[in-house]
């Protein structure tokens, strides 16, 4: 008998913007324990903005977030670390006059216990050996593929139920992205619920348990990553197909 997953994250009736511009009109999803969710779309469709919006960045105008059973809706973002979310951030984010460790650590400023950062520290190194690799160098020395991977590990290193991903393919090399996909379905592995955003729509739902499909801040549709990546309408429409 499969074994039912309870959800992690449910978001009802989301609605968020700024500087009084509405951008998401009652976006709703919810998203199981260890699956992986995808938010498609093309540019500006209201996808980053429902990051922002679930992880207190912006505060929501509408709706509701909660997350194990708690109402998170407008918690600011260090709360929601505290809590098991991570967001890893479009553009990366990395310190980078500090070394690849340095930036790995600050990623687990919360945790006083040295015993348990060494232990987060081998996991992380264990999943991305690369990272491991060049702990000690530079990080705004290392190529944009590798600052990737450091971006998901520091991500990681707070230890969180949730990892949440802005666009980690961007301005990468198709093999890096294919890379960077197989890490993210080996932290899925682990048990971390992962939520994409991602404009790399086949290679996404080739990868994904779940997805939907942003347009002017609304949800068109959803579906199985498969399902929708063998749909026609969906190819046609979305995914250049």
């Amino acid at each position: 008998m499969e074994n039912k997953k309870e959800k992690i994250l449910q978001v009802t009736d989301l609605e968020a913007g700024y500087n009084g511009m509405s951008v998401l009109h009652g976006i709703s999803f919810d998203v199981k324990e260890g699956e992986i969710l995808a938010i498609l779309g093309s540019n500006g469709v209201g996808k980053s903005t429902t990051l922002r919006a679930i992880t207190g960045v912006i505060k929501p105008a509408g709706g509701r977030v909660v997350y194990q059973g708690e109402d998170i809706t407008g918690l600011p973002s260090h709360k929601l670390v505290a809590k098991g979310i991570s967001m890893v951030p479009e553009g990366r984010m990395l310190f980078a006059g500090m070394t690849v460790e340095d930036n790995l650590l600050m990623g687990a400023y919360l945790e006083k216990d040295k015993g348990k950062i060494q232990e987060r520290l081998k996991k992380v190194y264990g999943l991305f050996p690369r990272v491991e690799e060049r702990k000690s160098q530079i990080s705004g020395t290392l190529s944009g593929g590798e600052q990737q991977m450091v971006a998901i590990a520091r991500g990681l290193m707070c230890d969180p139920k949730l990892l949440i991903l802005d666009e980690p393919s961007l301005g990468l090399m198709p093999k890096l992205v294919q890379e960077i996909f197989v890490f993210v379905k080996e932290i899925a592995a682990t048990g971390i619920t992962v939520i994409i955003v991602e404009q790399n729509a086949n290679d996404t739902l080739a990868m994904c348990d779940y997805a939907f499909v942003v347009q002017n801040g609304e949800v068109v549709i959803e579906g199985k990553g498969q399902e929708l990546l063998s749909n026609e309408d969906v190819q046609k429409a979305y995914l250049g197909g």
